[in-house]
C-alpha cells in the first residue's frame, strides 16, 4: 500500500443517483413500515412528508458545502473547516457511528430473511456470506459496486411497480379502503403532531443515501457541480417514492392496529395482497435491497475513514492508505467487514438507535456549517445571501434538531454514550484541548489522474 496515490475520478451523475438510491434502498419503506405506522398512529405518509421537508433543507446545505470542500469526509469536513476543529471531530465521531452500523443492519436484516426461508442453515452463515461478498466487491472498486447496485435498484423498482399495480387493482375491487383518494393518511386532527414527528424521527434512516453521495466527492467527475445536483435529486426521488408507497400501503391495508407483529407488518400486507407468489418476489427484492445498500454503505464508510486517516485523526499509515492495484482503501474495507460481524450478536433496535442519533447530529451541523462558512466567515449578507446562507440552513437545522429531540430515550442514551467516548478520545488526542486536532490537507487532487 502507499499514501502517495489518490482516489480515481470515475463516477458520473447517474452513477451517484443509483449509488444514493441503492444506499437508501427503495424497499426500505417496508423495513420500518409497521413500527413507524404504529408510532405515527396510521399517519406514515404524513411522517414521511415531515422527514422529507427536513431532508430537503439539509440536502440544500450539503450541496452548498460540497461546492467549497469537494473531498471525502462529508459532515466531518464541513464542520471542521466552517465552525471549529474540535466540534468537527465530534461530528465526525457521531457520523462515524451511523456509517459503521448501517452496513451491519443490512447484513442483519438480509440474514433474518434468509433464516426464515432456510431455517436449517445457521444464521451466522448468512451474515458471514453477506460480509464476504460486499467486502470483496468494495475492494475491487467503487465503480464496480455502483454498476452492480444499478441492476439491484432496477429490480427493486420492478417489484415496487408490481406492488403498486396489484394494490391499485385490489383497491378498485373493494380491498382496503376501497378508494384511491383520501386525506386521512395525510391529515387527521385526531392524531397529535408529536406522534407524527416521532414517526418522522424513525424515518431518518431511510434518507441516509443523499448524505452518502457526498463522501464520493474525490471519485466524481466535476464534483462541485455534480455532487450538489445528485444530492438533491436523490433526496427528492427517494422521498417522493417513500411517501407514495406509504400512501398506497395505507389504502390497501388501513387497519394498522391489526398487525400481528410490527417488525414483519410489511409481509402481512404483501401476503394479504398477493399471496405466496408476491411474497416470494418481495423477499427476493428485499434481499437484493439489503445487498445493494450493504455494498453502498460499506463503501461509503471506508471513504470517511480514509479522510480521517489522511487527516491523522486516525493512524494515517493504516486508514489513509490506498491500495496501488485496486485504488481503494483496502484496510478500511476489511476493517468495516470485521466490525460488521457484530450483526451476529446485536439486535436491530440497538443498531437503528445508533444510526438515527448520529445521522441527526451530522445533519444539524451541516446546516450550521453553511451559516458559519458563508454568512459569518465570508460575510455574504445581502438580502438574497441572507435567505440562502442564514434563513434556509437555520430552517434545516431547526427541523433536524426537532427530529433529534423526538428520538426515544433508548436512542438518546446510546448516542450519548458514544458521544462521551468521542469526547474522551478528543481530550486524549488534543492533550486536554491544549492543541488543535489534526486537519485535512487541502492539496488539489488531479482530476484527470488515473491510478
Amino acid at each position: 500500500m502507499t499514501q502517495s496515490r489518490s482516489l480515481k475520478r470515475s463516477l458520473s451523475f447517474f452513477h451517484l443517483i443509483f449509488f444514493g438510491l441503492a444506499y437508501m434502498a427503495p424497499l426500505t419503506v417496508f423495513t420500518t413500515y409497521g413500527v413507524a405506522t404504529q408510532v405515527s398512529q396510521g399517519m406514515l405518509p404524513a411522517a414521511y412528508i415531515f422527514a422529507l421537508v427536513a431532508m430537503v433543507f439539509t440536502a440544500y446545505s450539503y450541496g452548498k458545502m460540497v461546492k467549497v470542500y469537494p473531498i471525502s469526509g462529508s459532515a466531518y469536513t464541513y464542520t471542521q473547516k466552517s465552525l471549529n476543529s474540535h466540534v468537527g471531530f465530534l461530528v465526525g465521531w457521531a457520523i462515524l457511528m451511523d456509517y459503521l452500523f448501517l452496513p451491519m443492519i443490512n447484513y442483519l436484516v438480509g440474514s433474518l430473511y434468509l433464516s426464515i426461508y432456510f431455517p436449517s442453515v445457521p444464521y451466522s452463515v448468512w451474515v458471514i456470506g453477506f460480509i464476504v461478498v460486499t467486502t470483496v466487491i468494495n475492494i475491487l472498486g467503487i465503480k464496480l459496486a455502483t454498476n452492480i447496485n444499478t441492476v439491484f435498484v432496477i429490480y427493486q423498482f420492478l417489484v415496487l411497480i408490481i406492488f403498486v399495480a396489484l394494490s391499485v387493482n385490489g383497491i378498485m375491487n373493494g380491498m382496503g379502503t376501497g378508494t384511491l383518494a383520501s386525506i386521512k393518511p395525510l391529515f387527521n386532527p385526531d392524531v397529535p403532531l408529536s406522534s407524527i414527528m416521532a414517526g418522522a424521527s424513525l424515518l431518518c434512516l431511510s434518507f441516509l443515501g443523499f448524505d452518502a453521495v457526498s463522501t464520493l466527492s474525490e471519485e466524481t467527475k466535476n464534483p462541485s457541480k455534480t455532487i450538489p445536483r445528485a444530492i438533491m435529486t436523490v433526496t427528492l426521488l427517494g422521498g417522493a417514492l417513500f411517501i407514495f408507497i406509504a400512501y398506497i400501503g395505507h389504502m390497501i391495508y388501513p387497519d394498522y392496529a391489526s398487525f400481528k407483529n410490527a417488525d414483519t407488518a410489511s409481509y402481512e400486507i404483501i401476503e394479504y395482497l398477493g399471496g405466496t407468489l408476491l411474497t416470494s418476489l418481495f423477499t427476493a427484492a428485499s434481499l437484493v435491497g439489503c445487498l445493494a445498500s450493504g455494498l453502498a454503505s460499506h463503501g461509503s464508510v471506508t471513504r470517511l475513514l480514509y479522510a480521517m486517516g489522511r487527516d491523522s485523526v486516525l493512524p494515517q499509515k493504516l486508514f489513509g492508505s490506498i491500495h496501488p492495484r485496486f485504488n481503494t482503501p483496502v484496510f478500511n474495507v476489511l476493517l468495516v467487514g470485521v466490525l460488521s460481524l457484530s450483526a451476529l450478536f446485536i439486535d436491530l433496535v440497538t443498531a437503528t438507535s445508533f444510526i438515527n442519533f448520529g445521522a441527526l447530529v451530522a445533519f444539524t451541523f451541516v446546516n450550521l456549517s453553511v451559516i458559519g462558512h458563508y454568512y459569518v466567515r465570508n460575510h455574504l449578507r445581502s438580502p438574497m445571501d441572507t435567505v440562502s446562507y442564514l434563513i434556509l440552513p437555520l430552517i434545516g437545522a431547526a427541523f433536524t434538531l426537532w427530529l433529534w429531540l423526538s428520538l426515544d430515550k433508548h436512542s438518546l442514551l446510546l448516542g450519548g454514550i458514544w458521544a462521551l467516548c468521542g469526547l474522551l478520545y478528543l481530550m486524549y488526542l488534543t492533550k486536554m484541548f491544549t492543541k488543535r486536532p489534526p486537519e485535512l490537507n487541502f492539496e488539489e487532487i488531479d482530476r484527470g489522474e488515473s491510478v
